[in-house]
């Protein structure tokens, strides 16, 4: 059975006895599922084969439709495909601030901290050579004699 056929056996089943946003969210569904199992590799009669019989599928889906709870967890299509479109236009709709130094005031600031961060820096480095220098100062006096005494005994 090719997937066409899985899934207009599957409407006839599903028309008149549940909502037709109902039939076409999970005719979308079963769709979307095929499509994703065949990209991989797989044969579209496997994966139909695989899914069984339209007829038991669609007495589930109407067993489960009466279900409250199934009504309450179950997200239509319908509100999937508009949370998506309300998604492209919040993108569409977001602009970009570039922040510019037209006024003196931010050249000023800009100016500032540059300064700043170039104060911190330097202190930062001045702090670690004045750790750092008692012990680096005798190791280097300690290499220069070593090599005087080494020099002079060739």
């Amino acid at each position: 059975m090719t997937k066409y056929e899985f899934l207009q056996k599957l409407q006839r089943e599903l028309s008149g006895k549940i909502s037709v946003s109902a039939v076409q969210d999970q005719i979308d569904y079963y769709s979307q599922y095929i499509d994703g199992e065949v990209a991989p590799g797989r044969s579209e009669q496997e994966v139909v084969s695989e899914l069984g019989d339209p007829w038991i599928i669609a007495k589930t889906i109407l067993g489960a439709s009466d279900n409250e709870e199934f009504a309450k967890t179950n997200t239509s299509y319908e509100a999937k495909r508009a949370s998506g479109k309300e998604k492209k236009n919040q993108e569409q709709n977001a602009r970009i601030h570039v922040f510019g130094f037209d006024s003196w005031w931010k050249k000023l600031l800009l100016i500032l901290g540059i300064i700043g961060i170039v104060m911190v820096v330097v202190g930062v480095i001045g702090g670690i050579i004045s750790i750092l220098a008692p012990i680096i100062i005798p190791v280097f006096v300690i290499m220069f004699i070593i090599r005087i005494v080494n020099s002079r005994k060739r």
